[in-house]
């Protein structure tokens, strides 16, 4: 070593070696990779970003105020008939919300209430302005309509804006799926299980099932999701089958690691991403934290709750919220596990019977006494439920078959 600390000896001083031009090459090769690897994933990205139909919603009118950081999405299941949807009905003009559900994301993450809106609810009619796929509809003070029948006149953001004023819930974005997605994504995932406590043979739907457990694909999910005309044919029973076949997605989802598998996680969201429609304003960020939100969440930690309703008078196959809803919409607003003390009781006697009498058949179904929570507290399930304790669901006349 000399005065200056020169170690390198007199053999090429100042020019790399072989092994460093090796390493300089595999280091300028694996940039070229992960810069030709990144492109592609962004064209797959975009791809799939760009083939979502976005909508600009406007006119909501005073919205709600938030009262914390959780996330509220208005689920949509549109029977529109546009397309390839025509297999499931040709013939059958406009679109209706043939599934309602409001999807809350706690702070945090830290759990989801998934709460169902009967399609048969009476509501206001408010006034919406046109929107791709609907006419809009002029406001009838003191007048009401079906609730599906919101989203066929005024489209997403009439029925948006009549959710908010009527439960007083914050919406963030509303995200709707048809038929064809539906299908599309139970068969991404691998099929979902669904358990029958008989047989079931249903024309309408096309749904023909022995009794017991069966793994079906994205057609017999869609015909299960649709039918009707089982047990009592209301369609407050559906939706309690509904949150079953959901639960059940849940389950299945966790158990084979579906999500966390990147091809299978792009099939998912590619063939949901054609046939979704949101609103303009949910980012890609925002679908993103929604996606992971879902994924990493136990099944136990999401919530499946049925409005709790009574029979319309004026048109029994129609029906109305009573008061007592109030302290459920504030409960989730508020992100309380149950009804604040004090809070009021329902409006009559017939009312806090149907209650009760609901909550206890859904506890049956759980198979516990006292389920945590606000699926405790409005007889509802959580993802973690046992798919073969339903059989309230299939309760009536057009039992078996």
């Amino acid at each position: 070593m000399d005065e200056r600390g020169d170690v390198r000896g007199g053999g090429g001083a100042g020019r790399p070696g072989q092994p460093q031009r090796v390493l300089r090459w595999i280091a300028a090769g694996l940039a070229v990779a992960l810069v030709v690897a990144s492109l592609t994933a962004y064209l797959a990205y975009r791809s799939v970003w760009d083939s979502i139909t976005r909508i600009s919603v406007g006119e909501l009118g005073p919205q709600p105020r938030k009262f914390n950081s959780a996330t509220n999405i208005l689920l949509i299941g549109s029977d529109s008939r546009a397309g390839p949807n025509q297999k499931f009905g040709a013939g059958i003009p406009g679109q209706r919300s043939d599934t309602i559900i409001i999807l809350h994301i706690a702070p945090g993450r830290q759990g989801v209430v998934a709460l169902s809106i009967p399609r048969d609810s009476v509501v206001p009619v408010l006034s919406c302005p046109p929107e791709p796929g609907a006419p809009g509809q002029h406001a009838q003070p003191g007048q009401i309509e079906q609730i599906n029948a919101t989203f066929a006149y005024g489209g997403p953001g009439c029925l948006w804006k009549t959710i908010e004023q009527t439960t007083h819930l914050h919406l963030d974005h509303f995200i709707e799926l048809n038929f064809t997605g539906f299908e599309q994504v139970i068969n991404d995932v691998g099929g979902v299980n669904v358990c029958l406590p008989f047989a079931i043979s249903d024309p309408l739907s096309k749904l023909r099932l022995s009794p017991g457990m069966h793994h079906v694909d994205g057609a017999e999910a869609l015909a299960f999701w649709r039918a009707r005309y089982i047990g009592d044919g209301s369609d407050l029973e559906r939706i309690r089958r509904d949150q079953y076949l959901m639960a059940s997605m849940i389950q299945g989802v966790k158990r084979k690691g579906v999500l966390s598998d990147p091809a299978t996680a792009l099939s998912v969201v590619t063939d949901a991403a054609r046939w979704m429609t949101t609103d303009s304003g949910l980012t890609v960020s925002e679908m993103l934290g929604i996606t992971d939100s879902l994924r990493q969440l136990p099944p136990g930690s999401v919530q499946f709750i049925e409005l709790p309703t009574v029979p319309y008078q004026p048109n029994p196959n129609w029906v109305s919220w009573p008061a007592s809803d109030n302290a459920l919409f504030g409960a989730i607003a508020h992100d309380r596990t149950g009804p604040p003390a004090g809070s009021r009781q329902p409006a009559s006697r017939h009312v806090a019977a149907l209650s009760a009498s609901a909550a206890h058949a859904r506890r049956a179904r759980t198979g516990s006494a006292s389920p945590r929570g606000l699926s405790g507290t409005y007889g509802g399930i959580t993802g973690s439920a046992n798919l073969c304790h339903d059989g309230s669901a299939f309760a009536g006349p057009d039992g078996g078959s």
